[in-house]
């Protein structure tokens, strides 16, 4: 097997998003094997016992498969990360961001414009484990003033679901850091790197749903944790405490990373199936193409029912009266998304009369999908938590596909 000689860090996204992680070589496949395993063998004790101590290859199918770790390869290779474990879900991927660097005592900050599954999490969950949360305004401010000394992560959505609230990277890891916490982005709007590479910005930790751009296609659920190596764990007890044993002095730089794959897949057992791996790379590929056009059309239709005078507030990062338009077009120049919110007088009756839309609760699919987020993905949030997110009773939430424009617009006017 060669190497092509040309470093993954000079290529360009959609030339990573093809060739990461598929060797070169005489008999190579071109694309991903599905690797149908549960488990993988040793020639001696010696070679067991040495890869259960370490756990950086192949042993137990939980751990570790050679599809799932070339998709991770990929993944990291996007995200300009230098390790990522693929989880099950978007979900498991939030649980084992948070529980890599909090546990009973400890509290997390986060935006309040979230994903209502996140927010259900927050509130929840976490309290049953000692972890406690406080949801605020995702602004520099409003973040820096919740902070406490037990703060551990600070956490908030790269373009929020459904208002497309787009955070100040920068100046939310300052805060996070100058506490000794570290700062999560859930990047799935951001679209696995593409839109935005949130590491490159000061975050610690990338979460995000792989069922949505990267899948694509509506087939697969999934989720992934990235980190780079500038996050400092120096103040955080569950990584200093012990001394010489510590999980920092035994696995230094590698020490979150370990933990999360240790959290994730060993001990919760979150793991991502080796099929559903195989479907997510082959969506990377045609990611950057997809979410390209997905953002102009998108930019194109919010302008559009913007002016309509049978719809009430638009929601879209890119128009510049949008709350979050400056820090998305500094730090989204690609495109400010394929998500949007915006009102109807009669919700009900429009999701009824659509014909190319589809109502489906789901993002980053090639089709166009609406849904009422009232009733269905934020149903069981609290209703200020609701309102916090920037769901009402007349929001419709829609991710745009790669339909023809004219096409999408036609079928939003006959639902009108």
């Amino acid at each position: 097997m060669s190497t092509d000689p040309t470093p993954p860090d000079a290529w360009a996204y959609e030339t990573a998003a093809v060739q990461t992680a598929i060797p070169r070589g005489l008999g190579e496949t071109i694309g991903f094997p599905i690797h149908a395993a549960a488990a993988f063998q040793f020639d001696t004790l010696e070679e067991a016992q040495q890869e259960f101590q370490v756990n950086d290859g192949l042993s137990y199918a939980r751990l570790q498969n050679p599809t799932v770790r070339a998709l991770e390869t990929r993944i990291s290779a996007l995200e300009g990360g230098a390790a990522t474990v693929a989880v099950s879900t978007g979900q498991a991927a939030t649980l084992t961001s948070i529980l890599s660097v909090c546990r009973a005592g400890d509290h997390v900050v986060s935006a309040s414009s979230l994903f209502g599954g996140t927010t259900g999490m927050l509130n929840n969950i976490l309290p049953l484990m000692g972890i406690t949360a406080t949801l605020v305004p995702g602004t520099p401010e409003a973040i820096a003033g919740a902070m406490q000394d037990n703060t551990r992560l600070v956490w908030a959505e790269m373009i929020s679901n459904p208002a497309g609230d787009v955070p100040d990277i920068a100046a939310l890891a300052g805060i996070a850091h100058s506490h000794g916490a570290l700062l999560a982005i859930d990047n799935t709007c951001g679209g696995v790197g593409y839109l935005c590479r949130p590491l490159e910005h000061g975050a610690d930790i990338v979460s995000q749903s792989l069922t949505k751009w990267a899948g694509g296609h509506g087939t697969v659920l999934g989720g992934s944790v990235t980190v780079g190596t500038r996050h400092d764990l120096g103040r955080n007890p569950i990584y200093t405490d012990g001394g010489e044993q510590s999980v920092l002095k035994v696995r230094g730089d590698h020490a979150l990373a370990w933990r999360q794959r240790w959290l994730g897949a060993h001990q919760i057992g979150m793991t991502l199936a080796p099929h559903s791996a195989f479907l997510i790379a082959h969506g990377l590929e045609t990611l950057g193409l997809r979410l390209r056009r997905e953002s102009e059309t998108a930019l194109a239709l919010a302008q559009w029912l913007r002016a309509h005078e049978k719809v009430g507030r638009v929601s879209y990062p890119g128009l510049p009266d949008h709350p979050s338009h400056a820090n998305a077009m500094r730090q989204l120049p690609r495109g400010q998304g394929a998500v949007m919110a915006f009102e109807v007088p009669d919700p009900a009756a429009f999701l009824s009369r659509v014909r190319v839309l589809r109502i489906a609760p789901n993002l980053g699919d090639v089709r166009t999908l609406v849904v009422h987020p009232w009733t269905t993905t934020h149903g069981r949030v609290p209703e200020a938590a609701r309102y916090a997110a920037g769901v009402t009773p007349t929001t419709i939430r829609m991710s745009v596909g790669v339909e023809d424009l004219e096409d999408l617009k036609a079928d939003i006017e006959q639902a009108l």
